[in-house]
């Protein structure tokens, strides 16, 4: 399992980044399921790939947004097949007064091994 956490935590950094990135999309959402669920702080639920892109480039449209994450944990089902794990966020961006903001925050990403392995 030593090694299946380092790489879920490397597939996770892999993400982080491409999301950081924000120029492709394609890639950010390619780490979801197509039944993919996110809870944004004081929005309802994102439900799907199809929400899920509304949601990411929205984002991407607010003035100054970011999003950075690091997880610090992974932990297994007994099966290997689900994995959860904690990490720390920032989302800087701009107020409507153009004035820098930024929010940190705390997560749970929960990450399923699918039919074909990955």
């Amino acid at each position: 399992m030593a090694a299946e956490r380092t790489r879920l935590l490397q597939r996770d950094a892999e993400w982080a980044v491409a999301a950081s990135d924000g120029h492709d999309i394609e890639r950010t959402l390619s780490y979801w399921t197509d039944d993919a669920l996110v809870l944004p702080p004081d929005l309802p639920a994102v439900v799907g790939k199809a929400a899920l892109r509304q949601y990411v480039e929205g984002s991407m449209q607010i003035p100054g947004f970011n999003i950075t994450w690091t997880a610090t944990d992974v932990n297994f089902s007994p099966d290997g097949n689900l994995a959860y794990m904690f990490s720390r966020n920032v989302v800087p961006m701009d107020a409507p007064d153009g004035t820098p903001i930024s929010t940190k925050g705390r997560a749970v990403t929960i990450w399923r091994r699918e039919l074909d392995g990955e």
